[in-house]
């Protein structure tokens, strides 16, 4: 029969508001998982950044094969505008990587709060074959998810430090550092539309900072009114 090969599929982010979503995937022979768990690999949010990149390389010395896909910021708002879901585009996402890796096995980290709609969807896409464990935490739980985490994440790292050195420092791109906060009211103060390809347009807090500008220039509209 062979060695049995298993794979593990996971994203970086998911929630940020400026930069691409990051789906990774890796396949090991079955008995190297013990090696994946030797060199310290865990949920990548719980590593510093040159941790990361450390571990990412052995990662890529240890798996039988890795798979990256970037879906960038233009590409989620239109599937958003076509009414397609973050769970589904994950999902289509995390499908096409399993079919290439042709694993086994397959442990997913759910992104839906109901597992057994996100398992049953997942099969559909998948199509047969492999046997799928959907978990929520699963990139805490199984070293070949931690490790297909931590990939997605050095990953989206690289193209965020190269869309900085275009667009200046917006810090981490998620809605809860002020810095991109900040970085997007300027944006807008000096011009009328964000990026489409860097800033998801259809992320509430897109609209949200968008109509507080179109306040702002509308009392300036009126202030100037006045005065004449």
């Amino acid at each position: 029969m062979g060695e049995k090969i298993i794979a593990g599929v996971d994203e970086a982010g998911r929630g940020c508001v400026i930069g691409p979503l990051v789906v990774a995937g890796i396949s090991i022979p079955h008995d190297k998982e013990e090696e994946l768990k030797r060199i310290g690999v865990k949920d990548s949010k719980e590593l510093p950044h040159t941790k990361r990149e450390k571990l990412a390389k052995q990662i890529e010395e240890i798996a039988k094969d890795v798979i990256v896909f970037k879906v960038g910021s233009c590409k989620i708002d239109t599937f958003r505008k076509q009414g397609v879901s973050m769970n589904r585009i994950e999902a289509m996402k995390f499908s096409d990587i399993i079919r290439m890796l042709n694993p086994h096995m397959a442990y997913i980290d759910c992104p839906d709060t109901n597992i057994n709609k996100f398992h049953l969807f997942m099969n559909k896409l998948v199509g047969g074959g492999p046997e799928l464990i959907v978990k929520h935490k699963a990139d805490r739980d199984y070293p070949v998810v931690s490790a297909a985490s931590i990939i997605a994440k050095v990953e989206r790292e690289l193209e965020i430090s190269k869309l900085k050195e275009e667009y200046g420092d917006f810090g981490t791109g998620y809605t809860s550092d002020e810095r991109t906060i900040e970085w997007l009211r300027g944006w807008l103060k000096e011009n009328k539309e964000f990026p489409e390809h860097l800033v998801r347009r259809s992320w509430i807090t897109s609209s949200v900072l968008k109509g507080e500008q179109e306040q702002t220039n509308l009392v300036g509209w009126f202030r100037d009114l006045l005065k004449k």
